[in-house]
């Protein structure tokens, strides 16, 4: 039972930066463009989060920092994309390759330091124990005495859900999506809604850095993402850009990554192979989607 909830409470934890993450690709999914910036938005917000987080002595400014930070990240990869029409895919990675020279840059030029910088003057942001279920063996051990940023993770889904199916600014942002030029002509502002779903994509993306970042530790990586940005790319695939199953799709991930982290304790097996679990999981699932698009199509 112990281990069980261990994986469960593991499994919540390291699926938090992917549902945020995830439902920032679904939002830009929704307009029919699909942030493959993801990873570069992820390193700006724990980079931020961390280095104005040290600096003020404040780890929420630090948090608030992260938002912005990203925010403006995805404000020069709109700009691109949307504004200079430069081509979706080549943006993305060009502004993923630009955070992540930028920032090693900075390290080195800032704190003279090489690959991770861990200033000791900053905590992480804090655990919260929810009264009454933390009180329920099994219940308490798996839902209670996370940190905050899994808690507004799956506060997200909720507002993404609500966002998108009841609101009006939701309704132009599918418009947009399924025909920008339909959407155009019956008075939406699509450059404004454009503009609006890759900054609120932004925001939500600088949060998933910031839980790398001051969630669980209190230091900022290089590469600290590790590729969490495109397994949340392809949770929203999962779940066909719809918020509900986008999340489950991203539990499921983060359910293999503890999975990994567990059965590398104690079993014997080589670390290589547990590690390999998630990615593989994600080739699988990518797969599986490719083959049931195929077979629905030759089917008409």
């Amino acid at each position: 039972m112990e281990a069980l909830t261990n994986v469960l409470f593991g499994t919540l934890r390291v699926s938090t930066p992917l549902l945020l993450a995830g439902m920032a690709v679904l939002l830009s999914q929704q307009i029919n463009m699909l942030n493959i910036a993801i990873e570069g938005l992820m390193l700006a917000g724990a980079f931020s989060a961390v280095v104005v987080g040290a600096f003020l002595g404040n780890v929420w400014l630090g948090l608030l920092a992260s938002m912005l930070f990203a925010m403006l990240f995805t404000l020069i990869f709109a700009l691109f994309v949307i504004d200079l029409k430069a081509n979706l895919i080549v943006a993305g990675l060009a502004l993923n390759i630009l955070a992540g020279g930028l920032l090693a840059y900075l390290l080195v030029v800032w704190f003279n330091t090489r690959g991770v910088y861990s200033p000791g003057t900053l905590d992480k942001l804090p655990l919260i124990t929810i009264p009454i279920i933390d009180q329920i063996p099994f219940l308490g051990a798996v839902f209670s005495g996370h940190g905050v940023l899994t808690y507004v993770s799956w506060l997200s889904v909720i507002f993404t859900s609500l966002l998108l199916y009841r609101t009006p600014l939701g309704t132009h942002m599918r418009a947009v999506g399924e025909h920008k030029e339909a959407a155009e002509t019956a008075g939406i502002p699509v450059r404004r809604v454009q503009y609006t779903a890759l900054l609120i994509g932004g925001a939500m993306a600088g949060l998933a850095g910031a839980q790398l970042a001051i969630g669980d530790l209190t230091l900022f990586s290089e590469n600290m993402t590790n590729g969490r940005g495109f397994i949340a790319m392809a949770a929203v695939f999962f779940g066909a850009a719809r918020p509900g199953l986008t999340a489950l799709g991203c539990l499921l991930f983060g359910l293999f990554d503890a999975l990994q982290i567990r059965l590398q304790i104690g079993t014997g097996i080589p670390p290589q192979l547990p590690q390999m679990l998630p990615y593989l999981i994600v080739v699988g699932t990518l797969t599986m989607i490719a083959v049931r698009r195929k077979l629905k199509g030759t089917s008409i």
